[in-house]
């Protein structure tokens, strides 16, 4: 079972221990695997460069690193090609700076999205997206315009399963698969063929949906939060959004209840119209990864896990995050935080 296939490498970086990481990583990545990370970190060129240039500058900057999963998934796509989803977050004392961001002294976290497609027992392929603004936004340091959804810690599965190694239920997962793709189709048909009606949001979403946004954009509560804080300046931004499928690539499977997407890129559209993130209408096509889980209860989606690449999109629009990072922070103090002796009493 490809899920069996990565617990080793989770349970590697929940007890980080840099040895066993990069054993782990070395052991089961393929030598020529593709492996894509959010950026600035982009494209990588092995196992050891995954280890060398994202986990081990982390784990410098949070010395008590550790991964929680709250979502391992896997399934076939329609090419059948066999993909291992996880959702959770990354967390530690950040005591260090890791990116030019500020250390805090305090307890962080950041989410991932990573996907792992998978030939022979090894890893061929990683799509995945680390949440960096969520440590920015932590560290009192988002150099970006606020988003409009709430800005917090998405939250495990309401239901507690977004972990299990019960046996694969394959009805259940090709019907969790195609609502989603369903729903997906419904929602490209607006503005183009109608008004927000042809969407039929209340056809594929639970009333009390949680759509759980990256930082930046923020999580939005039921149909009604979704559209005001995140669909609707979406929207009229980029009013040609789903119509360049043809452009880009998904690869979407499900599991259970449960449903996945990854692409790199995996969406495309042109801004026209102002309104989004505070982005002005320069009519610039750009390309998105946005990395989705689902869960589906009783027929609708209740619950959706979305993060998308921010800092790639700021990066194709001529902004450098990272630059503006550096500007606003460049009077705060970048040392590192000194650990506190073991029989200290003041």
């Amino acid at each position: 079972m490809p899920k069996t296939l990565i617990k080793p490498l989770r349970q590697a970086l929940y007890n980080y221990d840099p040895t066993t990481v990069k054993a782990t990583l070395n052991q089961l990545f393929a030598k020529d695997a593709l492996i894509q990370l959010a950026y600035p970190f982009e494209t990588l060129a092995d196992a050891d460069a995954l280890y060398q240039q994202a986990y081990k500058p982390l784990h410098q900057a949070m010395l008590d690193l550790e991964r929680r999963d709250t979502i391992v998934i896997s399934g076939t796509t329609d090419k059948g090609d066999e993909w291992v989803g996880c959702c959770g977050y990354y967390t530690g004392s950040f005591m260090n700076p890791w990116l030019d961001i500020p250390p805090t002294g305090h307890q962080v976290s950041m989410r991932f999205h990573e996907f792992y497609r998978v030939v022979d027992n090894k890893v061929v392929e990683m799509q995945a997206l680390w949440d960096i603004p969520e440590v920015m936004m932590q560290a009192n340091a988002w150099p970006m315009a606020p988003g409009l959804g709430r800005q917090w810690r998405a939250p495990a599965p309401a239901t507690l399963d977004g972990i299990s190694d019960a046996p694969r239920d394959e009805a259940q997962s090709q019907a969790s698969c195609q609502h989603i793709v369903d729903m997906l189709g419904a929602m490209t048909q607006h503005p183009k063929q109608g008004g927000p009606e042809v969407m039929q949001l209340e056809k594929f979403w639970h009333p009390k949906m949680g759509w759980y946004g990256p930082a930046g954009i923020g999580t939005c509560r039921g149909i009604a939060g979704f559209r005001h804080w995140h669909q609707i300046p979406f929207l009229n931004a980029m009013p040609d959004r789903g119509q360049h499928d043809d452009e880009v690539t998904f690869h979407f499977f499900g599991d259970g209840n449960y449903a996945a997407v990854t692409g790199w890129p995996n969406m495309k559209q042109s801004i026209t119209h102002d309104g989004w993130l505070g982005i002005p209408a320069t009519g610039q096509q750009i390309t998105m990864r946005s990395l989705d889980f689902w869960r589906i209860e009783d027929g609708l989606i209740r619950e959706n896990w979305v993060l998308v690449d921010l800092l790639s999109v700021y990066k194709q629009l001529g902004v450098d995050v990272f630059a503006r990072l550096r500007e606003f922070n460049k009077a705060r103090n970048m040392g590192g935080i000194p650990p506190l002796d073991a029989g200290a009493t003041q």
